[in-house]
C-alpha cells in the first residue's frame, strides 16, 4: 500500500475560495435576510396586540388541561 501524494494548492485554493464565499452568503446574505424576518413578525405581533378586541391565539385556562405541544416538549 502507498502513502497518499499531497494535496495540490490548487485545490487548497478552490476550497479556500469556495468556504469563503459560502461564508459570505451566510453572513451577509442570510444572517440580515434572517433578522429583518424576525422584525417584522415582532412588529406584525406588535401591532395586532395593540388593536382593540385582540384576542390571543390560546390563553392560559385554554392550554392547562392539555398536553404540550411537541415544539414546547424541548425547551424544557
Amino acid at each position: 500500500m502507498r502513502p497518499k501524494p499531497p494535496v495540490p494548492i490548487w485545490r487548497w485554493a478552490l476550497w479556500s475560495a469556495i468556504l469563503a464565499a459560502a461564508l459570505f452568503v451566510f453572513y451577509v446574505v442570510f444572517t440580515p435576510f434572517w433578522m429583518a424576518t424576525r422584525a417584522l413578525a415582532w412588529l406584525a405581533d406588535f401591532r395586532a396586540r395593540r388593536r382593540p378586541g385582540y384576542r390571543p391565539p390560546v390563553s392560559a385556562s385554554e392550554g392547562a388541561g392539555k398536553a404540550a405541544a411537541p415544539s414546547e416538549t424541548f425547551d424544557r
